[in-house]
């Protein structure tokens, strides 16, 4: 039997049509597309390896899933890799000390993820090192949404969950024509996909989904021709798919102003400080900077450096935040004396290593160019 023909029909009343296949149909064509196309990820368990009996670990596909929160599959790759080589399960993962994470963290943005992710290892750990697996289960655990424990539901415990990210929504939304915006038809695509979610395989399924978002349906020029489900579709049969999801209009992000200060010793070293554990980039690692936030601006002059000095202008860096964009005006003075209480001194060789969000790699570059950058293996 293939992989596909494996596929339960759901039951769904006439709400769960879209063009000439019902919600068991479109679940059919969408696996068997996907036991062909899907794409090979460091952290799935293909078709045919599931089909062999080889199941998903629980602990891969949470990293995984936390790791992919805003972030791209390509920049998660490599991260994901490094992550299970340092801690292969979620035992070793509470182990470790939260700084250890956070630096390995470092690049990814949201920080927030990071100390969820090791507040949830330590209570997994402390509950015997095995996840939760239902919704409700997953739901008490930190850092973990409807979506990320839909998705171990799905993927690792093989639960019927509907698992909705923005390419699942993005498909849902042209597959029906949702005129309503987004931002208003979110309960409306979980019930369509609650409806289309098959008895059997339901992990591949959404795996199968966001590939299709991912590959084919794509935000601009959707590749419709090569899209299994095209026949079913309402947008594709109206000629318009780039017409759906339809979007109320962004406003503009503020922007913030501040500035940040690179104090280099002699040795080349350079003073750094950890932010508050709570808040915008918390728990991070920073150049000593003005107290801006996403609601104030700080003081853009040297006036406001952590100590007295010749500090000497040296760019000016651009950010974008989610909810507001910054602008740090950068300083920089050599010195020889000793880090101001709660600061310390990081070797250049130590620079890229620390646990530096973007936004402090591109304030130190500002001033010494090469400074974040990991050397090359020999």
């Amino acid at each position: 039997m293939a992989l596909h023909d494996q596929t339960r029909k759901t039951t769904s009343g006439d709400t769960s049509k879209a063009g000439s296949g019902d919600s068991g149909e479109i679940a059919s064509q969408l696996l068997g597309w996907y036991d062909a196309h899907h794409r090979d990820l460091p952290w799935r368990i293909a078709p045919r390896e599931l089909a062999r009996g080889i199941r998903p670990d629980p602990y891969r596909v949470w990293l995984s899933e936390v790791m992919l929160q805003q972030t791209t599959v390509e920049a998660v790759k490599s991260y994901f890799r490094a992550f299970v080589q340092k801690w292969p399960d979620v035992d070793a993962l509470a182990a470790s000390p939260t700084e250890d994470v956070m630096k390995a963290w470092a690049g990814l943005g949201y920080y927030s993820r990071a100390r969820n992710l090791k507040a949830c290892a330590d209570l997994v750990a402390r509950q015997g090192g095995r996840f939760p697996d239902t919704l409700a289960g997953l739901r008490e655990l930190p850092g973990i949404g409807a979506y990320t424990a839909a998705a171990i539901a799905a993927i690792a415990f093989d639960q019927p969950a509907a698992v909705v990210d923005g390419n699942v929504e993005r498909v849902v939304s042209r597959l029906f024509s949702i005129a309503t915006p987004l931002s208003e038809a979110k309960g409306d695509i979980r019930a369509y996909v609650e409806r289309m979610v098959p008895a059997t395989r339901p992990g591949d399924f959404a795996q199968a989904m966001m590939d299709l978002g991912a590959t084919i349906c794509t935000p601009r020029r959707p590749r419709c021709m090569l899209c299994p489900l095209r026949e079913d579709c309402s947008a594709t049969v109206s000629g318009d798919p780039e017409r759906f999801p339809v979007r109320l209009p962004k406003g503009e992000k503020p922007l913030r102003r501040g500035a940040a200060f690179v104090a280099v010793r002699d040795d080349g070293a350079v003073l750094l400080r950890k932010r508050a554990d709570k808040g915008l980039l918390g728990g991070m690692t920073e150049v000593p900077t003005t107290d801006w936030t996403a609601r104030v601006d700080g003081a853009t002059t040297d006036a406001a450096a952590p100590f007295p000095g010749n500090w000497r202008p040296a760019g000016r860096i651009g950010h974008v935040f989610t909810h507001f964009a910054l602008e740090l005006e950068v300083f920089k003075t050599v010195t020889d004396g000793a880090a101001p209480d709660g600061h310390f001194w990081s070797l250049v060789h130590e620079i890229s290593g620390e646990a530096l969000p973007s936004v402090m790699k591109k304030v130190i570059e500002a001033a010494i160019p090469g400074a974040t950058k990991k050397p090359r293996p020999h």
